[in-house]
């Protein structure tokens, strides 16, 4: 696939390791935190090289303005990856309604709101309920 305009919030060991592959992969990606000091301890873990192509942008990916100023609206695609439900819900229904990006996904790590968010359009994704999949096919039990 040509090179897209990436939009990632939250740069933990998720996003700061998407944004590395998908930079790598010559797609353009900007990278939003509000810590300053979130890039330096992804960089430190070695995740984010010192050359990274990508922008690293320091904000809140909650705030349009911080979202105009990453690019948003001539992003393809949106991943709001934060720690915090509320901040990658709130994100993900700018990036989806206000800046009308085709293609957003939202970390959930409560597996209760991951079908709330899911019926409302959400492209959503819950690590909790991921990691029991993944455990259980290790085991053996590949029932659901």
């Amino acid at each position: 696939m040509r090179g897209v305009k990436v939009v990632i919030v939250g740069s933990g060991r998720i996003g700061s390791r998407l944004a590395a592959q998908l930079a790598a992969e010559k797609h353009d990606v900007t990278l939003i935190d509000r810590n300053p000091n979130a890039f330096v301890q992804a960089q430190n873990r070695g995740v984010i090289p010192p050359d990274f192509p990508g922008r690293l942008l320091v904000g809140d990916g909650t705030d349009t303005d911080v979202l105009r100023r990453a690019g948003l609206e001539n992003a393809q695609w949106f991943a709001a990856l934060t720690e915090g439900d509320n901040r990658n819900i709130m994100s993900a229904q700018i990036a989806k309604v206000v800046f009308r990006v085709p293609t957003v996904v939202c970390r959930i790590a409560d597996p209760i709101r991951e079908q709330a968010y899911r019926k409302i359009g959400l492209q959503v994704f819950c690590p909790t309920i991921l990691g029991v999949q993944v455990v259980k096919s290790m085991l053996g039990d590949e029932e659901e």
